[in-house]
């Protein structure tokens, strides 16, 4: 494998107000997070102007999407979204892109526009990646410099695509998930990519970071922490700082995932783990 040198994003919902939001993305830069990130949904801000302020409030943070749905906007506004966002942050903006989101229906039908069938919706994820790539004639094209683009993907359709065209790939997985159900999923992803495997980011997402799982959140994953714990969750880790580090620099040397997204309310307890793992 090529060098793979560990990135981790802060994965944020959203603040009380714009105060706090700024605090958050000035205190994800000082722990040593190399990007913020938010989602695409609609209860929370619009990713355009909450992503903006973040980058308006720091200095070396990097920004991103997470991810950005393209089954709710034409392609040309979300290259329009990213080329501005790019301008906006000096080229620290990441554009993360899916086809769709559990619920996403209810978006489309808020925003009246189709949500498509699946193989709709991956085509719309091309066409997002062709406009950001080069943007049609007439549209605010920023820096003149795409960023770099996320795709997060669960099914072989859309990993093939986002190892073809991707600079990173997100795997969206369930949340009792392993590395053994991880590694199949890395392979589809490396038999398309062929030769340029090497040069792809493989990322995961760290939803819980201890041993206990918050009784709100437990629904959303649909999992407790002792089933998290008891199936080698990738999404969970537990232990002490020099453990979880561990089991990160083994799952990157197995499988190749280097770039690691935290849920934010556990910034702090992943602190000293990002300390151990920065620079390698």
């Amino acid at each position: 494998m090529g060098d793979r040198r560990f990135r981790f994003g802060l994965m944020a919902g959203g603040a009380r107000d714009g105060a706090e939001w700024a605090a958050l993305a000035r205190r994800a830069e000082e722990l040593g997070y190399a990007t913020l990130l938010t989602p695409d949904t609609t209860g929370t801000a619009d990713p355009v102007a909450s992503l903006a302020a973040a980058a308006g409030a720091t200095t070396s943070l990097r920004v991103g999407t997470f991810v950005l749905s393209a089954a709710t906007r034409p392609a040309a506004m979300i290259a329009w979204q990213a080329a501005s966002l790019a301008f906006a942050t000096g080229d620290r903006f990441e554009l993360g892109i899916g086809a769709g989101r559990p619920g996403g229906e209810a978006d489309a039908e808020l925003f009246g526009v189709p949500y498509g069938t699946a193989a709709e919706r991956i085509r719309r994820v091309e066409e997002v990646m062709d406009a950001v790539a080069g943007p049609p004639e007439g549209l605010f094209a920023g820096t003149g410099r795409p960023p770099r683009v996320l795709v997060a993907a669960s099914r072989p359709r859309m990993l093939e695509l986002a190892a073809r065209r991707a600079g990173t790939v997100a795997f969206g997985v369930p949340a009792l998930a392993n590395d053994a159900d991880l590694a199949p999923l890395v392979g589809i992803v490396r038999n398309a990519a062929g030769e340029r495997f090497d040069d792809l980011e493989l990322c995961t997402q760290v939803h819980v970071v201890g041993d206990e799982v918050p009784g709100w959140l437990a629904p959303q994953l649909g999992a407790d922490g002792p089933a998290m714990a008891s199936a080698g969750s990738i999404a969970m880790l537990t232990g002490t700082p020099r453990r979880m580090a561990d089991v990160l620099a083994r799952r990157r040397d197995e499988l190749g995932v280097s770039y690691v997204s935290v849920s934010s309310m556990f910034a702090e307890r992943f602190a000293p783990v990002l300390e151990l793992l920065a620079g390698r």
